[in-house]
């Protein structure tokens, strides 16, 4: 399958997890794909087999306004367009919302809010170009509370806001521009708190598919929305989630009536 035959692709947070099994998936459908992160090294590992004239190399930080305008015109400048962004650039400090910080607040709302500003802002000109695709990652923290993530909660529901913001904009421009959200994905990230048993069962009592995604479950849902086959969804939040919000919030009654 050759979806993204000829278009290019910026990936934000393509070191690992999410982002680098999606910039795969878009290596494998046949696009030009522009890596970003701020490990190299972990870039250049994503990249690792596919043809290296297909893909682009560009560390650095997307909280950084200046960077991201360079990140985009260094994209445009070295494969003549820009079909699809990803924003998948994002990071969570946890902990009570009485110990967070300003610099907490701030490094968060950086990393996932505003870069998803800057890059869509910048890319916005390119894509009404080539009628192309933003799709962010927003969460299932963005379409409700957790405790003891306040300031990821508050940037990834401004992410699911602002994508249905633009969308309302954008799509009659020929811009589709949605989002997804997952709830627990297994990735570098997750890495510790997979060591803990509590949490895992937790997740796994929670989550109706009965594990956590992997970085290729959420991978193939971008590619989908970025592709021709969802030329008429727009301004969609689409949960992946392995059924997490089928829920109601309430128990398991047949698990704790020993009927499930």
């Amino acid at each position: 399958m050759n979806r993204f035959e000829g278009k290019v692709v910026i990936v934000t947070g393509a070191g690992s997890g999410i982002g680098a099994a999606t910039a795969r998936r878009f290596l494998q459908e046949g696009a030009y794909v522009v890596v970003n992160g701020r490990r190299e090294h972990k870039l250049h590992e994503t990249i690792a087999g596919f043809d290296a004239a297909k893909s682009l190399v560009h560390p650095g930080d997307v909280s950084d306004e200046a960077y991201v305008k360079r990140l985009v015109e260094d994209t445009v400048n070295k494969f003549g367009k820009l079909d699809v962004l990803v924003n998948n650039a994002a990071m969570a400090i946890f902990g009570p919302f009485a110990q967070t910080t300003t610099q907490d607040w701030r490094k968060v709302m950086g990393t996932d809010l505003d870069s998803v500003y800057f890059a869509s802002r910048e890319a916005l000109p390119h894509l009404l170009k080539t009628k192309g695709s933003i799709v962010n990652l927003s969460s299932a923290s963005g379409l409700g509370g957790d405790w003891g993530l306040s300031a990821y909660n508050a940037a990834k529901g401004a992410v699911t806001n602002f994508t249905r913001a633009l969308a309302l904009e954008y799509g009659s421009r020929g811009v589709r521009i949605n989002a997804v959200a997952p709830s627990f994905t297994s990735t570098e990230a997750t890495a510790d708190l997979e060591k803990n048993e509590a949490v895992t069962a937790a997740f796994r009592d929670r989550l109706p598919i009965g594990r956590a995604a992997t970085p290729d479950d959420i991978a193939g849902v971008i590619a989908f929305l970025a592709s021709e086959d969802a030329v008429f969804i727009n301004g969609v939040i689409l949960p992946v989630d392995g059924g997490l919000h089928a829920s109601n919030g309430q128990p398991n009654f047949l698990a704790l009536l020993g009927q499930g």
